[in-house]
């Protein structure tokens, strides 16, 4: 791995697996709701339907051309729960269940490095912001997190009506700065939305990848946040 030298005036992080994790796995969750609604799933089965629920509407992004907006996301969100949790007794009862637990400080936890880092980072003075494929339910779990508070900007897709990778979503993070691509750093787990997108759009970029699944970007790629701090 090879750190940009030295690090950027703004550094950007991905919100979701990078810097948020689900108290409970989303298979967990949706197979437990479901219950409350008549479902039969297990969460195995839950698991399997919602990666090729997910699947499904990101393909449609895609050829949609990756726009969207909150009404999109909404809809994307109630189709993966329809999807998933077909043998409910209320879909939108179950939905609507789904979609607030998801809102709730009490669904996520901040990854354990997450506070020592950023508030490092911006001690340093660097500008420390979140860009993230999420929706308006972001902002307020950004301000009611303690390990959050040195987050400065937010970026997230449903509000600049694109998702990552598209050029446009990292267009919107330089517009928020009023900066070029080239002094940002942006760090994500996703490798074709975080690093290829932000490669593609002239920022530097780092994957992390805390599982070592992705030897292509050898020298691009952190195991721990932690190594953003020399």
């Amino acid at each position: 791995m090879a750190l940009p030298s030295p690090l950027p005036p703004v550094i950007f992080f991905d919100a979701v697996g990078t810097l948020l994790l689900p108290e409970s796995s989303p298979a967990e969750v949706y197979a437990s709701v479901g219950r409350q609604f008549g479902s039969r799933l297990d969460a195995s089965t839950v698991a399997s339907r919602f990666s090729v629920a997910v699947l499904r509407q990101e393909r449609d992004d895609a050829e949609s051309g990756l726009r969207t907006s909150e009404a999109r996301e909404l809809a994307r969100w109630r189709a993966i729960v329809a999807e998933v949790l077909d043998d409910v007794s209320d879909a939108e009862a179950c939905f609507q269940t789904l979609y607030t637990h998801f809102s709730r400080t009490s669904a996520w936890r901040c990854a354990e490095d997450a506070a020592e880092v950023l508030n490092a980072l911006s001690a340093r003075g660097h500008l420390v912001g979140i860009a993230s494929n999420f929706d308006r339910r972001l902002r307020p779990l950004v301000e009611s997190l303690p390990s959050l508070r040195a987050v400065r900007l937010l970026v997230i897709s449903s509000e600049v009506g694109w998702r990552k990778p598209a050029a446009a979503f990292f267009e919107a993070m330089c517009r928020s700065i009023h900066a070029p691509a080239q002094q940002i750093l942006h760090v994500g787990d996703d490798l074709a939305n975080d690093f290829e997108g932000a490669s593609a759009a002239g920022m530097q970029a780092l994957l992390l990848d805390r599982r070592q699944s992705a030897p292509s970007v050898q020298d691009h790629r952190i195991e721990s946040l932690r190594a953003l701090l020399p």
